[in-house]
């Protein structure tokens, strides 16, 4: 982090908030010519990169893990709000929109952001080392919730095809919540020093961050506002681009589920971004806990949340996993399980996770 941050926000980052809310002020609603589109994307685009930068300035204030948890939170929040829209107008087409941006999250954390921080780690540093207790936690808590939400619902028999009933939802989006909850207390404040990144001496004294004097309340706060700006704009605008991506996959034949796919893999750029750039800085504790924060905060909350607007939507809620994506977490859950129990990661490791995410990919694309 330089010194421009550390004194003051630099102008990039206080204009371009602004601006791409502009840009989805403009562009809501409006079918999107091959001018709008462009801009669109670029707005797109650079509220990734200021939200990654003012979550930055965020987490060098409050420290981590509170960092990561901020921006895991805040990026999911704003994902449980587009889902539900997206699934009041969409009616039965989509009945299975919650099921496949949530899968597509748990599958681009596990496998893409943390697949990709640890090619990219270890072609710099080599050996990267990490906690396993934090890891083969939250890898166990993201388990369990995935099974109780995603899973289960394809064996269940008191509601017809991959549903829970009306109890059963209720009791998953309550479990969920719980669970999700006794997590982040013992992330932020019973076993804190457990999330907290791996540093040698050698790494501080490289690390200019480390050494930085933290920004003031009052920049703190003022990027905390720019970031929850950036990130509407960038769900906002995601969802502005989602009719051109569905008439784009329909007339490739593709399955409906890929909008899903393209969705999470939008709304998770900032998460991306900055996981890779911990990694870069060889603090792959940082990378683990936003790829595994993001996929718990997105069953967490999404369950729950989606429980509550079943009260007032209409059409069947699919919720359970069909067989081809029961064995992709399956593969997930065994490869996480592997790379994470020795609190040492190679290049090989993530390239396995790379692998497996461009299987989802692939076969989300052609089944």
């Amino acid at each position: 982090m330089t010194n421009t941050v550390v004194q003051g926000l630099p102008r990039w980052s206080l204009a371009v908030p602004p601006l791409a809310f502009v840009v989805l002020l403009v562009s809501w609603g409006r079918d999107l010519g091959t001018v709008l589109l462009i801009l669109v994307c670029a707005g797109l685009g650079a509220a990734v990169i200021a939200a990654v930068h003012h979550a930055e300035v965020v987490a060098h204030r409050v420290g981590e893990p509170f960092g990561t948890l901020i921006l895991a939170l805040a990026v999911t929040v704003i994902e449980v709000a587009l889902i539900v829209t997206l699934m009041a107008s969409g009616g039965d087409k989509a009945a299975s929109l919650a099921r496949d941006t949530v899968f597509a999250a748990v599958m681009i954390t596990c496998n893409g952001i943390l697949g990709l921080s640890l090619v990219v780690g270890s072609v710099r540093h080599h050996v990267q080392e990490f906690r396993v207790h934090a890891s083969s936690s939250a890898l166990a808590v993201m388990t369990a919730l995935v099974t109780l939400s995603l899973v289960l619902p394809t064996f269940t028999t008191s509601a017809p095809g991959p549903q829970f009933s009306p109890p059963q939802l209720a009791f998953a989006g309550v479990t969920s919540l719980i669970m999700y909850g006794v997590f982040v207390f013992v992330q932020t404040i019973r076993h804190r020093d457990y999330f907290l990144p791996v540093q040698s001496d050698t790494d501080a004294a490289e690390d200019e961050e480390v050494h930085a004097h933290a920004p003031s309340a009052k920049v703190a706060l003022a990027s905390l506002g720019l970031l929850f700006v950036c990130l509407i704009s960038v769900v906002g605008l995601a969802k502005t681009v989602s009719p051109r991506l569905e008439s784009a996959v329909e007339s490739a034949g593709a399955p409906l589920a890929v909008v899903g796919v393209v969705i999470a893999l939008l709304v998770l750029l900032p998460e991306t971004v900055a996981a890779v750039r911990a990694a870069l800085r060889n603090r792959l504790q940082t990378s683990v806990n936003l790829a595994l924060g993001s996929a718990l905060a997105s069953i967490g909350l999404t369950i729950p949340a989606i429980a509550v607007a079943s009260i007032w939507l209409s059409g069947p809620l699919v919720l359970g996993l069909d067989g081809k994506e029961l064995v992709l977490f399956a593969l997930t859950v065994v490869t996480s399980t592997l790379t994470l129990a020795t609190g040492r990661a190679t290049l090989l490791q993530g390239a396995v996770h790379l692998m497996v995410f461009s299987a989802f990919l692939f076969l989300a694309v052609s089944p």
